[in-house]
C-alpha cells in the first residue's frame, strides 16, 4: 500500500505543477506590454504610449 500512496502523491504533485505552469502562461499572455505600441491599419499609422 505505501507504493500506491507514493504514486498518488506524485500524480497530485504533477497536476499542481501543470496547473501552475498553465496559470503563469495565461498570465503572461494577458499582460499588456509596456512601452510604445505601433499599429498599421486601414486608417493609417497609430502610435500609442502605454
Amino acid at each position: 500500500m505505501p507504493g500506491n500512496r507514493n504514486i498518488l502523491y506524485l500524480i497530485i504533485g504533477a497536476l499542481v505543477v501543470v496547473a501552475a505552469v498553465l496559470g503563469y502562461s495565461l498570465f503572461q499572455e494577458k499582460k499588456q506590454p509596456e512601452g510604445v505600441q505601433i499599429n498599421i491599419g486601414p486608417d493609417g499609422l497609430k502610435i500609442q504610449n502605454k
